[in-house]
């Protein structure tokens, strides 16, 4: 599977006190790449909540905190497909540095596990047929 990319620029409302990202915003970070990298796919998820009345959430997520990224920073989000189940899949991330002196180094790494739930009472669903075969396709590149 291919990595995906997407870029993100550190504002005042990501740091904390000392001028660094808040920890927490690394997952902000991770969401919006997983958000757009489905949306890459073809993978429609306010249709699948409309329609199907399911949708993703994270069930699992496992984060290496390395480096401290600052106010104004520009970093790489990451998300590579690793392994894919009936009614889960597994992600590795990383946010990196894209510019300034610390290019390339990794401010956060993570495994998250994204989970197919019904909405309605949030028990696991199987992943829909069409998107689930877009990432066995995806596994197989």
């Amino acid at each position: 599977m291919n990595t995906f990319h997407i870029q993100v620029r550190v504002y005042y409302e990501d740091v904390d006190i000392g001028g660094v990202v808040y920890y927490a915003n690394y997952l902000r970070y991770f969401e919006r790449a997983r958000s757009d990298w489905l949306r890459s796919l073809g993978v429609n998820q306010e249709r699948m909540a409309a329609v199907e009345g399911v949708g993703f959430v994270v069930a699992r997520a496992e984060i290496d905190f390395r480096a401290g990224a600052r106010l104004d920073d520009l970093l790489d989000v990451s998300v590579k497909l690793i392994e894919k189940k009936k009614t889960y899949f597994w992600l590795e991330q990383e946010v990196r540095h894209v510019g300034g002196t610390q290019i390339g180094r990794t401010c956060a790494a993570a495994r998250i596990q994204a989970a197919c739930v019904r909405h309605k009472d949030m028990r696991p669903q199987p992943i829909p047929g069409p998107v689930a075969a877009v990432l066995t396709h995806g596994l197989a590149a």
